[in-house]
């Protein structure tokens, strides 16, 4: 085979593109501190950092997930935890309410206190998180659950709860509804409430309910009937008797599992209905109690009413405290869950970044040297190239 001048520069050329292209991968992996940049350069490794990728940004998606549920939690604990001191002062009111030597004046400045608590709790059920949704909106997160009604407010979010998935398989709700956390409340005692007729014209008054036999107790209703000041009798929704007695004054009236206290002295014709709790918003209980301490006292009757309307609401009070606890207990629950999700997450994405970086990390020793080799074999090429370019049989001549 002829050797020319031409192939010889044909030749070089390509060893000197092949060294460059070389020099060129070792400047990237430098720059980069991968030891690969493209499936080619690595096939197999190139493979298995790319599921490892994906698996890290999945990872990494889990964990904004968990953060931001543990944002809305927080704010959603804290914003129940105001309920609760709103409620309790609320209470106290009541309490302080709830007694014969305060005029229509005191009940009224007391009523005017408790209209700011009902505005600051319908405050506090519209809060917002950082990204202006509201967080007792339920699903409804762009609309204000509640406004002002005559019955105290109306809900306009849905029943919906937000599942937040933070990691596989496992999800969290990110908040509760407002209709949960506000308006299904139980009345009374939990299980039956106590009210006394609007005709009673003595000075019974409601004292401690409970459940004394909970697999004799039938629910209800049933209507506790004064025949004298001294003698009682308890009727079923049928008008059957089930239960009759002499009443003293502080004692409990027992019937059917359930046991109901009255104190003072009813009149003759006097009554009191027993019925089942029922669901009933916290700003209703709220609004009741208002109308109750502006309705004010004209009689001994009037008196003995709004006492017991005044014990009816803290009852209810009371149950609403219980609720709101009952919610905080379980976004504390929450809380731990997504604590406990948050550690696992950090120790499994440092194992995948170090995983990645053994598969794809640069050792930037052996790098540097490799360079260096290049660096000296393309300049002694260059070199070489340079000096047989000048030998030719005409300078001999």
């Amino acid at each position: 085979m002829r050797i020319t001048q031409s192939l010889n520069q044909t030749q070089f050329l390509t060893a000197l593109n092949s060294l460059q292209s070389s020099l060129s991968q070792t400047q990237n992996q430098i720059s980069s501190n991968l030891s690969f940049t493209t499936a080619s350069q690595n096939p197999t490794a190139a493979g298995a950092v790319n599921n490892y990728n994906q698996a890290l940004a999945q990872n990494q998606q889990y964990t904004t997930n968990a953060n931001s549920a543990q944002t809305n939690l927080n704010i959603e604990d804290s914003t129940l935890s105001q309920v609760q001191s709103q409620l309790q002062t609320l209470r106290d009111l009541a309490l302080q309410a709830n007694s014969g030597t305060l005029s229509n004046s005191n009940r009224a400045a007391i009523a005017t206190q408790a209209v700011q608590i009902q505005n600051s709790l319908l405050s506090l059920a519209n809060t917002t998180n950082g990204n202006g949704e509201y967080i007792f909106g339920g699903f409804a997160v762009q609309t204000q659950p509640f406004s002002a009604s005559a019955t105290g407010a109306t809900y306009h979010g849905d029943q919906g709860s937000r599942q937040v998935q933070i990691a596989a398989g496992q999800s969290v709700a990110d908040g509760d509804n407002g209709n949960a956390v506000f308006n299904q409340i139980k009345t009374g005692n939990g299980t039956f409430t106590v009210t006394s007729n609007a005709n009673n014209l003595g000075s019974g008054l409601i004292g401690a309910t409970s459940v004394s036999n909970p697999g004799a107790f039938v629910g209800g209703p049933f209507t506790i009937n004064f025949s004298s000041p001294t003698n009682y009798t308890v009727t079923n929704a049928a008008n059957v008797q089930v239960a009759a007695g002499t009443y003293t004054d502080g004692q409990a009236i027992a019937f059917s599992g359930a046991q109901v206290t009255i104190s003072g002295t009813p009149a003759t014709g006097d009554s009191f209905s027993v019925a089942p709790s029922t669901n009933q918003s916290l700003f209703t209980t709220v609004q009741n109690l208002i109308t109750s301490l502006q309705s004010g006292v004209t009689t001994p009757a009037s008196a003995t009413s709004l006492s017991n309307s005044i014990g009816n609401a803290i009852n209810n009070i009371d149950q609403a405290l219980a609720q709101t606890s009952d919610v905080r207990a379980t976004i504390g629950g929450r809380l731990n869950a997504i604590t406990t999700q948050q550690s696992v997450s950090s120790a499994q994405q440092v194992q995948l970044k170090t995983t990645i970086s053994s598969l794809q990390g640069l050792d930037y020793a052996t790098a540097i040297t490799t360079l260096d080799q290049q660096n000296t074999t393309l300049s002694a090429a260059l070199q070489a190239y340079s000096l047989t370019q000048g030998l030719t049989l005409f300078k001999y001549l």
